[in-house]
């Protein structure tokens, strides 16, 4: 049998905020060191966790809420959501960093969907949050990294990059790393722009394969 396909065995510059039809591989996490946290691992994909009571079969008609499948994916636990800062660090490169090594971990703990609510609007209407889901498939292992990046302003938003690097293993129990660009975004202070957009989203991944 043919081995099953891994997105993450495409090579090239990967791209999501400009060229959808691309597959897309994402980056994240410790700022020269492992993430916070690192140290207590995702739930291993055999073990349901303690807040996920029962399983659910999918000849079932629909998922009850709060089930796991078994397999460690999305299963909401830890809250990922981003805490906001006192105002005068929400807006500045604490504010980022805060957003961006919070979506570093939800990759690690395979909690994708909550590293999906984390995309700008642009990048949302490029994935659905299914299609995000689906570039991690089979992926075991996630390591990721976030140094410490740059800040920029250009037409009315403010940028933070970071040179990102992601380890894992694929379905194929073969080693992949990729490398590049991980890039947030922020509506600056303009008249008219909502709360949402003057907080830090993710906008862009720009990752390459190395090996």
């Amino acid at each position: 049998m043919a081995p099953a396909f891994s997105p993450w065995q495409a090579s090239g510059s990967l791209w999501l905020a400009t060229v959808p039809a691309l597959t897309l591989a994402l980056a994240a996490c410790g700022e020269g060191g492992p993430v916070p946290g690192k140290s207590n691992p995702a739930t291993p994909a055999s073990t349901p966790t303690p807040t996920s009571p029962f399983l659910w079969s999918s000849d079932d008609p629909a998922p009850p809420p709060g089930y796991t499948d078994g397999s460690g994916i999305n299963e909401h636990y830890p809250d990922l959501t981003p805490v906001p800062l006192a105002m005068d660090l929400e807006h500045t490169e604490a504010g980022a960093r805060n957003v961006l090594l919070l979506f570093a971990r939800a990759i690690e703990l395979r909690e994708y969907d909550q590293a999906w609510d984390m995309l700008d609007d642009s990048a949302k209407q490029r994935w659905s949050k299914a299609a995000f889901n689906t570039l991690f498939d089979g992926l075991s292992d996630i390591t990721v990294s976030v140094p410490g990046g740059e800040m920029e302003g250009a037409a009315g938003s403010s940028y933070y990059t970071s040179e990102a690097e992601i380890t894992a293993t694929d379905a194929n129990g073969r080693p992949i790393r990729m490398e590049g660009a991980l890039v947030l975004r922020r509506v600056n202070d303009v008249p008219g722009a909502s709360e949402e957009q003057l907080r830090w989203h993710v906008a862009q991944i720009d990752l390459t394969q190395t090996h």
